[in-house]
């Protein structure tokens, strides 16, 4: 006997666990996968707005047109992304702007050859083995931080790479943070994390940043100092400064911490070998050995950092465990 879709629709709903719902049971279970759909789709959709908005800002920061764009803008700007973006990301980005132009009622060509050529280009080199991001240690930030004079950018430069290092954040939480997520108490600062990588739904998590114990290197200090120079209480925290020295109202654009770093770099005068692996991720990577190091439990720091899944705190130590405790270091050599 052949069942059909509405008879089939008819028959009783079970759970997991093969148990029959009633009505009221089964409408809940129909509210659930309604939600679990909804959060689905909500994040997808923050994931396309973050994409369009970082094609924008690239945009506007090299002097293409982004609605309609030519299929060789969206190729040079699928380029720019293969040093720092994995492959599913890039692909992404080139999903949100498909869905801008659609929407829009702009003509989209997916298979053009200045479009597709890039593409093709940047997904075949990064099936190749990447250099990982070179944790960037104390050592490191120092000599950063000490390249920072009294100007407007030494000033914004210095904040940006110390909270970076000492909140242990991502680029783009860096850029995303409003004055309205900082919170200075007696004990230091609290930095909210309005949403990440790891926080689609926009939960958010504050930080704690207690003060340092040097000047230089103190966080809380150089945010203040930076703070000061703004003399704004809205708005993003790290701002573009022009060359005269005015500090704007937009914030910075992601690729700005990459090149703020790479600037540094060469003023506090790294050499070619920690130059070859140095990314914004370092800052993060930075914190993670930095505290490992000092001995700081391992919960802690994947809490600090941010981490769902304690495998990707091991990730990170699991080389520098390697080393420190290694049974050849107990040999007497």
């Amino acid at each position: 006997m052949s069942l059909s879709a509405s008879s089939l629709a008819n028959q009783p709903e079970h759970d997991a666990e093969g148990i029959t719902l009633t009505a009221a049971g089964q409408a809940a279970l129909a509210t659930a996968r309604a939600a679990a759909q909804n959060a689905a789709a909500y994040a997808t959709l923050r994931a396309y707005r973050s994409d369009w908005q970082h094609f924008l800002s690239w945009c506007e920061q090299t002097g293409f047109q982004a609605l309609p764009a030519a299929p060789a803008t969206i190729g040079a700007y699928l380029a720019s992304l293969e040093q720092d973006f994995a492959p599913t990301t890039i692909q992404r980005r080139l999903a949100a702007i498909a869905k801008a132009h659609r929407f829009g009622g702009h003509p989209w060509d997916s298979g053009h050859r200045d479009l597709q050529g890039p593409l093709r280009g940047v997904l075949r080199r990064q099936k190749r083995p990447r250099k990982k991001a070179g944790a960037l240690r104390l050592v490191h930030i120092q000599r950063l931080v000490a390249t920072c004079g009294g100007d407007a950018c030494g000033v914004r430069d210095r904040a940006l790479l110390l909270i970076g290092f000492a909140a242990a954040l991502r680029r783009s939480e860096l850029v995303a943070l409003r004055m309205v997520d900082l919170s200075e108490t007696d004990d230091g600062l609290a930095l909210t994390v309005a949403s990440s990588k790891t926080d689609q739904i926009g939960e958010g998590v504050t930080i704690g940043l207690p003060r340092g114990a040097h000047a230089a290197t103190c966080p809380v200090y150089a945010l203040r100092a930076w703070r000061a120079l703004v003399r704004q209480t809205t708005g993003p925290v790290f701002r573009k400064v022009e060359a005269r020295g005015q500090i704007g109202d937009r914030a910075l654009h992601p690729d700005a911490v990459r090149q703020i770093l790479h600037r540094r770099a060469v003023l506090a005068g790294f050499s070619d070998e920690e130059m070859q692996t140095l990314s914004p991720h370092g800052l993060r990577a930075g914190f993670i050995t930095e505290a490992y190091y000092a001995d700081v439990p391992e919960a802690d720091i994947r809490e600090h950092v941010r981490h769902r899944d304690p495998r990707t705190t091991q990730g990170y130590i699991r080389t520098e465990r390697r080393l420190r405790h290694s049974p050849a270091g107990k040999l007497g050599l």
